[in-house]
């Protein structure tokens, strides 16, 4: 199953980690890949959400939380129009770090008949997205401690 995946090291609390992933309201602010997410990160709910590459261009798609405990995990899946065509699930893991914070990793699988045909299109641009939010993160939540 291909896979994505981009972690940083964040100087702060799993918790203060996860009121910031979670408070989706304030992604606009601070957020320079997932701009916009609309719903609540519990399991079972659809989010809408709006997300910008770094060469600009941006997509919006909905997705279906999988998973959401606090200060440890969030998961949503996303599929294209039929299942087992193109399906994505995102998970964000905050990870304790010793004294030094947490490590925070952002995952993403792909699956379905489609993956060989697209990965090589969004590969690069999906792995600079997680980075740049990884990184906004990680100034967000440290500024909070």
């Amino acid at each position: 199953m291909p896979t994505i995946k981009s972690a940083i090291d964040i100087g702060t609390s799993a918790e203060i980690v996860w009121r910031v992933l979670t408070d989706f309201n304030a992604y606009p602010h601070w957020n320079p890949f997932l701009i916009s997410v609309f719903g609540p990160p519990v399991p079972g709910q659809r989010l809408k959400i709006q997300a910008r590459y770094p060469r600009g261009d941006t997509v919006e798609f909905t997705a279906r939380v999988v998973k959401s405990i606090p200060a440890a995990e969030l998961r949503w899946r996303r599929r294209r129009i039929i299942e087992g065509i193109f399906d994505r699930e995102q998970a964000f893991f905050i990870v304790p770090n010793g004294i030094k914070g947490v490590r925070f990793i952002q995952r993403e699988h792909f699956s379905g008949m489609l993956v060989s045909l697209i990965m090589p299109f969004i590969t690069d641009k999906t792995h600079k997205a997680f980075s740049m939010m990884n990184l906004a993160l990680k100034r967000t939540a440290e500024a909070k401690r």
